[in-house]
Order: C-alpha cells, then structure tokens, then sequence
C-alpha cells in the first residue's frame, strides 16, 4: 500500500492482467504469478487485475480476491497496484473491495453497474456509498458502456470529485473523446484520468491523462510503458511512432472476444500453460486464429520479449 496516500503517483501504462485459468478452468496461480514478473521486468508502471480484460463476470467474489491477494503479494510495493473490484451488485462491491483493501491495493476500480441502467443520481450514490464504506482507500470509477449499457456522464464525475474526498479519478473506456475532454475541462488536471481504449491512449495525453490501463500491455508492455515514457519525456514523433506501431496487436486483441485472442498469444509464447477462458467465451476459431497469427506476425516488432519467463522453464 505504499502508494495509497499518494493516488496521484499511479501513472503511466498500468497493465490490466488477463486472468490465467488451467486447462481444466481453475485459477492459474503460478501463470498468474509470472505474468506479473514479467510485466514488472518489462517496465510496465503498475497492475491491474479485475477489469473486463480479466474475465471478472465469469468468476466468483472468492476467485477474484484471491487472485487479489496473489497479485499483491507478487507486486510488494514495487509498482501501484489498482485492481477491479466492483459487481453489480453492492454487496458483492463492498465485499471484494474490503478484501482489496485488507490484501494491501494502492486504488479500488470499481465499475459502473452493468445491466441495471441506472440514472446518474443512483451512479453517484454508488459510488458516494462505495467510498464512504472505505474512507482510505482511493476509489476509481470504471466506464466502460460498451460492456455496461450505463454511461457516467462528466456532470457525475465532476460532483464525485467535488464532493467525495476519496474518488480520485476515473478509467474512460468509451470511444468518445469529446468525453474525455468534458471531464478534465470540468475536474481540472487533479483527476487521474486513464484511457481503456487503446488507440487512445496516447491521444489522452494531449488533454492532460495520466496514462493509460490498456489491454495491449498485456502482450506489449515494454512498448505500452516506453509510449508513456516517450510523451512524458517530449519525444512525441517516438511516442507517436510506437502508438502506430501497435495497431496490428491492438486489432490482433479484438479478432474475436477479448481476452481469448490475447491469453492465446500468452499461451503460444509460454508465459501462461493454457489460453483457456470460462464460458461464456471460447478459444479462438479457426478462422480467428488466422487472423491473429498474421496480425502478430505484422506486430512482431513491438510484442515484448518473454526470454527467461516461460513457465515451463521457470523452477
């Protein structure tokens, strides 16, 4: 928890780990502990678990505090640390927050409630109840209305930000930039904002973000941190360079449902045993994974190098 008195030192590219099952669809400890060292070795400046990029819907509250609590342990305080924990439900948010809490996380991620649609009122006294519940603990709100068919609008973060001592930012996954510029035009640039959308990451930084939970590091951390590193550095043709360079892995991510062309990448390089993910999903197809092999061959140049971090080899 070195970093939850400070929220405004997570920044920069903040990996939304994929959740490593066996083969047989249990929780995938020792994958799980590689994938962070790896993205730790490959200078990624924070972890995240939990998002949509984790498969949190398919698992129970158990499951995901304990891949909480793996993670933590892997991590120490070596970098931030920002996990998902909300639910559509309250209980179950309160619950997997607590654990969160209790395990020793930097920044609580809590997504909008999916399916029920509620008003902005109702956003903002979840979120109020959320971080009432956990008065030290910096809370981050997750819109994602793609996956949520709920949108928190600014005028909402905004009155969060304002009124909430503890809301500290918020992870804009939505594909509608003008948002992202509503936000911090209404916050000031106190708001952590990151981009969940990948080809926008480096464009939020033009307005001020402060980096990015992008689904790309999964499989390119070294060059998703190196992008954060070029911006804040003032080397923009570099940053912008890379941001090019990643369009082939970004589009390599979404072939079919994420995270299965991603764990499938994982898989094939040897950091995690089995690309499995749980139903609702499935493996990639065969026509899938066509694709995903020829945007991966176009990607080549920027997927991160795994020497020294295949499992099998790995005592």
């Amino acid at each position: 928890m070195k970093f939850r008195s400070k929220p405004s030192s997570i920044r920069g590219s903040i990996a939304p780990l994929m959740t490593p099952f066996t083969a047989e669809g249990e929780l995938d400890k020792e994958s799980l502990r590689n994938l962070v060292e790896w993205q730790l070795a490959s200078g990624s400046h924070g972890i995240s678990i939990g998002g949509s990029t984790g498969e949190p819907s398919a698992q129970k509250i158990s499951e995901r505090a304990e891949a909480i609590r793996i993670v933590s342990e892997a991590i120490g305080d070596r970098v931030p640390f920002m996990p998902g924990t909300g639910s559509a439900k309250l209980d179950e948010t309160l619950e997997l927050t607590a654990a969160a809490r209790d395990a020793g996380v930097d920044a609580a991620l809590i997504i909008t409630p999916y399916y029920a649609r509620p008003t902005q009122e109702a956003l903002y006294r979840w979120y109020r109840t959320v971080a009432e519940e956990f008065p030290d603990l910096p809370i981050v709100a997750y819109n994602v209305p793609s996956r949520t068919a709920v949108d928190i609008a600014p005028e909402t973060v905004e009155r969060l930000f304002k009124e909430v001592e503890n809301f500290v930012g918020v992870k804009e996954t939505t594909k509608d930039f003008e948002h992202f510029s509503r936000v911090l035009h209404l916050c000031g640039p106190e708001l952590l904002v990151w981009s969940g959308i990948e080809l926008l990451c480096l464009p939020l930084m033009a307005l001020g973000g402060a980096g990015f939970v992008s689904a790309t590091a999964n499989i390119a951390p070294a060059a998703s941190a190196e992008m954060f590193e070029a911006w804040e550095a003032g080397d923009f043709d570099r940053a912008r360079r890379i941001h090019y360079g990643l369009h082939p892995l970004v589009d390599l991510l979404f072939v079919e449902t994420n995270p299965a062309p991603g764990k499938w990448v994982l898989q094939e390089r040897g950091l995690i045993r089995s690309g499995h993910v749980r139903p609702p999903l499935i493996e990639p197809t065969e026509a899938g994974l066509a694709k995903i092999k020829s945007l991966m061959n176009a990607g080549a140049e920027y997927l991160t190098d795994a020497s020294g971090f295949q499992i099998g080899d790995r005592k």
